[in-house]
């Protein structure tokens, strides 16, 4: 018997009763007095009348309740004749001496309408690299490589100035505002506001008094919009040399295949729009995927949301291991606990189940089929990438199945794009 809730919750009865129940109550017994003593009798030895006196005929229910639930299972998944997406729910709804009645509720899968997934109207972004994105990089990378050199003059912007400084409220001083030869970068602004422009003139040897306010928003109360003095002394003044585009640079950059500005500045075009256009290629999907879930119309299970919100906790927890930090710690340092985290993500989780429904859907529409042979010869190529034997890459992937699904993705992919 089979009542429908929704198109795809499925409530369906299982009934054991008469031989059946019988054969499962006679056969629980048979187990259970095994495990048992009864004074009087050797163990597994006492008739079913003691057992039943000792422990109540309802014992041997409960525990033939439990023992039928899987071949009850079965016959309710052969019922269905379909496949369910979550775990499915049971309940008793009777059981005694007389049988047992089993009511699972399975979620299959939902409907799924798409309006269209060809002709999106998506455009992929136009990926350029200007002489000025190159020129400026070469800047980034001479900064990042640049040496400090003590200069006799007075510090400007983009110097580095070695200082010792204590801070003073009034006459005295307070907790953290004391160091010594502490190098600052003038213009980074890591000091509080004003401390760094009211160096900016010094030279090696100047002592100066820099009278700052401390911000409203300051960390520590007892300093919040305080009025206080910093003592410095200034013991060198630094300022950044930066390399000459040379052999020398190159090779510390480790391109050995450039010798001259001209390779370099070819070398970088060429990592930037490869780059960009990873990036650009990562966007265009997005945005098509984006606009396939504007086109699909689907009621998401609500126990697949919780289990993706799960998986998605767990892949962020591991994120946060490789950097030293447990959850635990994440959620005392953001002052946050897992149900807000699991609230932030319940969107996303949401968007993620869709669009797997959207993508199969669109497989089946389509019909598409990947062979065994055509995810190896994709894997061969993808672990050439990755540097990987593709034996390895296979089992990392999560084996030949997952491999055939995403090249089922990939064309998929591909009608999107048309």
């Amino acid at each position: 018997m089979e009542k429908k809730k929704a198109k795809n919750i499925h409530e369906i009865k299982i009934e054991i009763t008469g031989d059946e129940w019988k054969r499962k109550l006679d056969e629980t017994f048979n187990k259970v007095i095994k495990t048992i003593k009864i004074d009087g009798f050797r163990q597994g030895k006492a008739p079913r009348n003691v057992y039943e006196k000792k422990y109540g005929k309802n014992a041997l229910v409960v525990e033939a309740v439990d023992g039928s639930m899987q071949d009850a299972y079965k016959k309710a998944l052969d019922k269905l004749k379909d496949v369910p997406v979550v775990q499915p729910t049971v309940a008793i709804e009777k059981a005694d001496e007389s049988g047992v009645t089993y009511v699972f509720t399975f979620t299959t899968k939902p409907e799924v309408k798409i309006k269209k997934y060809t002709g999106l109207n998506v455009k992929k972004e136009t990926v350029k690299v200007t002489k000025k994105d190159v020129d400026t990089e070469i800047e980034k990378m001479r900064k990042e490589y640049a040496d400090l050199q003590v200069k006799d003059g007075k510090a400007e912007v983009g110097d580095t100035v070695i200082i010792d400084f204590e801070g003073f409220d009034g006459d005295k001083a307070f907790d953290g505002g004391k160091a010594e030869n502490y190098s600052l970068e003038l213009g980074s602004n890591s000091f509080i506001p004003g401390f760094e422009e009211a160096l900016v003139g010094v030279k090696a040897g100047d002592k100066k008094d820099v009278n700052v306010t401390f911000p409203e928003d300051y960390h520590a109360s007892e300093l919040k919009g305080k009025p206080v003095v910093f003592k410095v002394t200034v013991h060198e003044v630094k300022t950044k040399v930066y390399p000459e585009l040379n052999e020398e640079f190159f090779l510390d950059l480790g391109l050995n295949d450039v010798k001259t500005k001209e390779d370099l500045e070819k070398t970088i075009k060429k990592t930037m729009t490869e780059q960009k256009e990873y990036e650009a290629e990562n966007k265009y999907i997005d945005d098509l995927f984006e606009e396939l879930l504007k086109q699909t119309t689907i009621e998401v299970p609500h126990e697949l949301v919780h289990e993706e919100i799960d998986r998605m906790i767990e892949q962020y927890e591991e994120r946060l291991k490789m950097q030293g930090i447990t959850l635990e710690q994440f959620y005392k340092f953001t002052n946050s606990n897992e149900e807000q985290l699991k609230n932030q993500m319940h969107e996303e989780a949401e968007k993620r189940v869709k669009l797997r429904f959207a993508i199969d859907e669109i497989i089946a529409l389509e019909k598409i089929e990947v062979t065994e042979e055509e995810a190896l010869k994709d894997a061969e190529e993808k672990s050439k990438k990755h540097a990987m034997d593709k034996d390895e890459y296979v089992k990392a992937f999560g084996g030949i199945e997952m491999l055939k699904y995403d090249v089922k993705v990939q064309k998929v992919l591909d009608i999107l794009k048309s």
